[in-house]
């Protein structure tokens, strides 16, 4: 009797917004920013500037991701939960080994102040 396997392929595009939304869910994370990169590897390129970065190499998952966090928040602890968060979602949802979850802060959202005119 012959077992049918089934093989299970995600796309990359998929794993950076399953990465998106999972970083989006820690509480002090205001958003993702676009990746800090030099408008000379921009040009050769030509791929969108995106918040999230993941690389498939030998069947695990590398990812890199940009965030900006609320002013008040624990950086070091919003970045590892971030970090946890991302591993753990993508882990489950695809059964992937992701091997390495890279979390760089680039901004720090600061409301503006209102001023009152007179």
């Amino acid at each position: 009797m012959e077992q049918n396997k089934t093989e299970l392929s995600v796309n990359t595009e998929v794993f950076e917004k399953m990465a998106e939304i999972a970083a989006k869910e820690v509480e002090g994370v205001t958003g993702l920013t676009k990746k800090n990169v030099d408008l000379k590897g921009f040009i050769k390129t030509k791929q969108p500037l995106k918040g999230v970065k993941v690389e498939n190499i030998n069947g695990s998952i590398q990812i890199s991701v940009y965030i900006c966090v609320d002013r008040n928040a624990n950086v070091k602890s919003v970045a590892e939960k971030v970090q946890q968060n991302i591993k753990d979602k993508i882990q489950t949802m695809t059964n992937t080994a992701v091997t390495k979850v890279n979390v760089e802060v680039s901004d720090i959202e600061i409301p503006e102040e209102k001023t009152e005119e007179n």
